[in-house]
C-alpha cells in the first residue's frame, strides 16, 4: 500500500510539472493583453510573475470533477492573479480618485434629472470645466492604472463581480440565491448598457467581447487610440453611476 501511495504521489508531481510547463504560455498571452492598456509604469515582468503564481495555484487546486477543464481554470486564475497584483499596487492617487467620483456624482446626478443619458457637454457643464479639459481628466484616469468592469461591479456581498464571472465558466457549488443575484445582477448591467450611445455600446462590444485592444477599437471606428481610451473610461464612469441605485 505504501508503495501505491508512494507512485500515485509521483505520478501526481509529474502531471503538476508537466502541467505547468503546458500552460505557461497563458500567462505570458494574458499579461501580454493586459500590458497593452497599462501605463509604462507597471512593468511587464511583474505580471508574468503575479500570472505565473496564479497558473501554479490553478494546477494545484484543479479538480476535475467541478472545473470544466484546467486550461479554463487556469485562464480565470492567471487573470485574477494579474488583477489582485495591479489593485494591490493601487496606482491611483488621492486628486485622481476625487475626479473620478466628481464625474461619477454629475453623470449621476444629471441622468436623475433628466432621465436619460449625459452627455458630454452636460458633464462639462455640472463640474464647470472645458471639454477639452474634461477629455484631458478622462485621459489621465486612463493612464493611472488597468481599468474594467470587474472594478466598479460589486455583489450584493460587496465581493469582486470578477470572481462571481469567473465562477460563471466553471463548475461550482452555488446556491439559487447566489445564482438569483448574478442573473439579476447581469439584467441591470446590461439595462444601464443600453443607455449608452450607438458608439459607446460599440466600444463595450469590441473590448469586453471582442477583446480588441483600444488602438484596434480606434482603427475600426476610424477614432485616435487616445480618443478611445477617454470614450471608454467615460463609459466606465457612467455605469458605475448607473449601477449605484441598484448597489444601494
Amino acid at each position: 500500500m505504501r508503495f501505491r501511495y508512494q507512485e500515485n504521489k509521483a505520478d501526481k508531481a509529474q502531471w503538476r510539472e508537466k502541467s505547468i510547463i503546458e500552460y505557461s504560455y497563458l500567462v505570458k498571452h494574458i499579461a501580454a493583453r493586459f500590458s497593452m492598456r497599462l501605463p509604462s509604469s507597471v512593468f511587464f515582468d511583474e505580471l508574468v510573475s503575479a500570472g505565473s503564481l496564479g497558473l501554479i495555484d490553478a494546477v494545484d487546486k484543479f479538480d476535475s470533477s467541478k472545473h470544466v477543464s484546467l486550461k479554463t481554470y487556469a485562464q480565470y486564475r492567471i487573470k485574477g492573479a494579474i488583477l489582485d497584483e495591479l489593485r494591490r499596487k493601487d496606482t491611483y492617487s488621492r486628486s485622481m480618485r476625487k475626479k473620478i467620483q466628481d464625474i461619477t456624482r454629475a453623470v449621476k446626478t444629471i441622468e436623475d434629472r433628466k432621465g436619460s443619458p449625459a452627455t458630454d457637454e452636460e458633464i462639462c457643464r455640472a463640474l464647470g470645466v472645458t471639454l477639452e479639459a474634461y477629455y484631458d481628466m478622462l485621459t489621465h484616469i486612463h493612464r493611472g492604472s488597468v481599468l474594467s468592469l470587474d472594478d466598479f461591479i460589486k455583489t450584493k456581498k460587496n465581493e469582486a463581480y470578477s470572481k462571481t464571472s469567473f465562477q460563471s465558466n466553471i463548475k461550482s457549488d452555488e446556491t439559487p440565491v447566489d445564482l438569483f443575484d448574478k442573473k439579476e445582477l447581469k439584467s441591470v448591467l446590461a439595462d444601464s448598457i443600453k443607455t449608452l450611445t450607438q458608439k459607446e455600446q460599440m466600444v463595450v462590444s469590441l473590448y469586453y467581447y471582442d477583446e480588441l485592444t483600444l488602438k484596434e477599437i480606434g482603427e475600426v471606428l476610424s477614432l485616435t487610440e487616445s480618443r478611445i481610451c477617454q470614450i471608454h473610461t467615460a463609459i466606465l464612469t457612467k455605469l458605475k453611476a448607473g449601477l449605484q441605485d441598484y448597489f444601494h
